[in-house]
């Protein structure tokens, strides 16, 4: 475990990566002894500063719940982190890449609460129960970790990878079977990726109880009108300058992002 002097020079580390766009090493080369459990504490820290500053909490989102994710980042475990109001990106603006240090888009089926979701016990019945509307969504990624080199206290520490959100509008989720939607990224019209709601710990749905379940041990509540992100459908695509893409869910709609 790590001393509460080395969560704090690891938290401004990469609060620093971020804000000055540069990519520091993986954080277990200076801190060797860095755990999971370490990690969420250095992610606390640094958004709690952000809340101080003026941001506000608008939901949570689940990380590398898919196999094909965790194959992806070398990881064996989901993780979680914050969304914040500063991190909503309008699809009617381009998005300036320059911004982020390497970013990288998911797809995502969004849940938006129509209630507060219950802690331990949790379960998928629950979540949808509680679950106002879906929406189509997807997540900017960005790694604070040079070179996506991270393991899981890496990703934790760094809000889960975290960057930015966009959705589109929303459908009912008990009109739809959430596991069988079909998934398409598309790139300028052609499709980079493809997946399927169960891709997502086999139901989306889960991922949100899991995620509801994980954070009740640090006293944390998933709220009315928080949204969830429970994890990406497909693979993670390499952003770049002049290209639009649009995340495709059968059923549900789409929801585009330009970067500049």
């Amino acid at each position: 475990m790590l001393t509460d002097e080395d969560l704090r020079t690891v938290a401004a580390r990469l609060a620093r990566a971020e804000r000055e766009r540069l990519p520091v090493e993986p954080l277990g080369a200076a801190f060797p002894g860095i755990d999971a459990a370490d990690a969420y504490r250095v992610q606390l820290v640094n958004v709690h500063a952000r809340l101080a500053a003026g941001a506000t909490v608008v939901g949570h989102k689940v990380g590398l719940s898919s196999p094909v994710m965790q194959r992806m980042m070398g990881v064996a475990e989901p993780d979680y982190g914050h969304l914040l109001d500063d991190m909503r990106l309008d699809p009617a603006t381009p998005v300036d890449t320059t911004a982020y240090c390497a970013p990288r888009i998911e797809v995502e089926i969004g849940f938006v609460l129509g209630a507060d979701l219950p802690g331990a016990g949790c379960t998928t019945a629950d979540v949808l129960a509680a679950t106002d509307h879906v929406v189509p969504a997807v997540e900017l990624i960005d790694s604070r970790i040079a070179d996506w080199r991270i393991g899981i206290a890496d990703t934790i520490a760094d809000n889960a990878s975290s960057a930015g959100f966009a959705t589109g509008p929303g459908a009912d989720p008990r009109g739809l079977d959430l596991t069988a939607i079909d998934a398409r990224l598309r790139e300028d019209g052609a499709v980079v990726a493809e997946g399927r709601g169960d891709a997502v710990l086999g139901d989306p749905a889960a991922a949100v109880a899991w995620l509801a379940r994980t954070v009740d041990r640090f006293g944390v509540r998933l709220r009315r009108g928080h949204l969830i992100l429970p994890g990406s459908c497909t693979r993670a695509v390499d952003v770049a300058p002049g290209r639009t893409y649009t995340a495709e869910f059968d059923g549900l709609g789409s929801v585009s992002l330009t970067f500049r």
